[in-house]
């Protein structure tokens, strides 16, 4: 019979996902009719001949996000209002009735192939609630309708990464609600785009809980299955302004997913790792009012160290004006994202000195020398013994500012407490302790001076699989 621990780490992830997680940073770009009428939400009674949007340029889009550092950009190719981006053949509700490139615009196709040319993935957000679609609330009816669409993105634009879906629900024009069938999404998208992942209502990734960019302390990628379902009620509500549902929401962020506590009585388990998604304005949609209200870079770099640094991916929303291009401060932003990125992670103190050692020693071919290395390679000790200690002896003092740790998930999310020390006025410091590791830890080492540190794994779900470890200084 298996240990407690046992049936947790036999949760792994699929390959789309670990695929998903190691991206850990990319983009929304929200685009619509919504750009043009100055509205969040549209109602589907909009007129195509708004949107025009004479500069377009997804190359522009591309550069800045690669500036940022971001792996992918998902695209709002249908929201709400029921407006699509490219000439769907279901609907007339679409660029083809625009005047944009005189009709024979495809939104959707000009970014697609501006992220295949730039190098980054391209994934599709398809709203399932179209405000415009007579056929909401039939049931089947609209299922046929919303699969065709999905079809036509899943089969025309090349290699997606990701479907991303929010549940948005309301009622049809016959005053009726529509009640989704995902499984007959989910399939669609499987037999289409086997390695695209579902996120938010989906089974693959999951919403963090709040929009605001805010994190849990321990975020657990291995949860109970019943999750999915709290994330499709918790986002098909998202347009409501009940208090006591916030209130709600608010609770179950800050709540204990997947420690062996809160998984012990839980029948099945499941991989559904977590994803933060926030905006780089008050606003998902561009409005000129929000022009002097970018976030400040401060503000990003903590979202991103508490998101992509806690074992989440990031997903941080840029939208373009009404000309088409994202608008000089955001690009700015971006840079500095970027700039600051590259500076404070790109040099690894370990790879070019200092030295690394553990107790217990690791296994043939998993020794502690594997963490130097960003790739596949781990270290897994010997021995079950507790703790686990990796010490790092570098050639001279240096003024730290972070360390990184990462695990092997592919052998699942195993580490459950740790400690790290520094060597201070000859002796041992602890300087911080966590939970988590998951994917990507980042760990901050305030005016922490040393040549010397240790990570002591204090708790795990047998043995730990430790896959990278980085040291990086002060500027």
């Amino acid at each position: 019979m298996n240990t407690p621990d046992e049936r947790l780490i036999q949760v792994t992830p699929a390959p789309r996902q670990v695929a998903l997680q190691e991206m850990e940073f990319y983009a929304f770009v929200h685009f619509t009719v919504n750009t043009f009428t100055d509205r969040e939400w549209g109602d589907g009674t909009e007129d195509p001949s708004i949107f025009n949007p004479a500069k377009l340029d997804a190359e522009q889009w591309v550069r800045a996000l690669k500036d940022a550092g971001m792996k992918g950009l998902i695209l709002t190719c249908k929201h709400h209002d029921g407006f699509c981006l490219w000439p769907s053949k279901y609907t007339r509700h679409s660029v083809a009735s625009s005047p944009y490139k005189g009709g024979r615009g495809d939104v959707v196709g000009e970014v697609a192939e501006a992220c295949r040319r730039g190098g980054l993935k391209f994934g599709v957000y398809l709203s399932p609630w179209d405000r415009n679609q007579p056929l909401y609330g039939t049931g089947e009816p609209y299922d046929d309708y919303f699969v065709n669409q999905l079809t036509e993105l899943l089969t025309n634009y090349g290699e997606i990464f990701d479907v991303w879906f929010d549940g948005a629900c309301g009622e049809g024009p016959n005053g009726k609600q529509q009640y989704y069938d995902w499984e007959r999404y989910y399939a669609t998208i499987r037999a289409l785009q086997p390695g695209a992942c579902i996120s938010v209502c989906g089974p693959d990734v999951r919403w963090c809980g709040n929009e605001a960019g805010d994190t849990r302390p321990s975020e657990w990628s291995v949860v109970p299955r019943r999750m999915m379902d709290t994330e499709r009620i918790a986002s098909s509500s998202q347009q409501t302004d009940d208090a006591a549902f916030r209130q709600k929401k608010l609770t179950a962020q800050m709540q204990d997913l997947g420690s062996r506590e809160a998984l012990a009585d839980e029948p099945e388990l499941i991989w559904y790792p977590a994803e933060v998604n926030t905006s780089i304005r008050p606003g998902w949609f561009w409005h000129e009012s929000e022009d002097t209200q970018v976030r400040p870079l401060a503000e990003l770099v903590d979202i991103y160290e508490k998101s992509v640094g806690g074992n989440a991916t990031m997903l941080l929303n840029v939208s373009p004006d009404r000309d088409g291009l994202f608008r000089p401060q955001d690009v700015q932003r971006l840079q500095e994202i970027g700039a600051y990125l590259r500076r404070t992670y790109g040099h690894n103190l370990l790879t070019e000195d200092g030295t690394l050692t553990a107790v217990p020693a690791g296994l043939p071919g998993h020794e502690a020398a594997c963490l130097r290395a960003e790739d596949e390679s781990y270290y897994q000790p010997a021995a079950e013994a507790l703790p686990v200690e990796i010490t790092v002896q570098l050639d001279r003092h240096a003024a730290l500012h972070r360390l990184v740790l990462r695990e092997q998930l592919r052998l699942s999310q195993r580490v459950e407490r740790f400690a790290v020390d520094a060597w201070v006025q000859d002796g041992w410091q602890q300087v911080t302790e966590g939970t988590v590791i998951g994917n990507k830890k980042i760990i901050p080492l305030p005016d922490v001076i040393t040549d010397r540190l240790r990570v002591r794994v204090l708790d795990s779900r047998g043995v730990p699989a430790l896959r990278f470890l980085g040291v990086y200084a002060a500027e």
